[in-house]
């Protein structure tokens, strides 16, 4: 079962958000790893609805 997770990056000096559909947090951050090696993961977390309506991440390419 997949969830929806958004990961938060840093790069260049600027943050940024994306939204992964993973197992679990760390294949989410590995699978945004692998698309931006030089960005640095900031944090991961479920998908909040909610919150991610006011400012919506991007979603990773697929």
């Amino acid at each position: 079962m997949q969830s929806q997770f958004t990961v938060g990056i840093n790069s260049e000096g600027k943050g940024d958000r994306i939204v992964v559909r993973a197992e679990d947090a760390l294949v989410a951050a590995l699978r945004v790893k692998a698309e931006r090696p030089s960005a640095t993961i900031t944090y991961v977390r479920r998908l909040n609805r909610r919150g991610d309506q006011r400012h919506p991440p991007h979603r990773l390419a697929d």
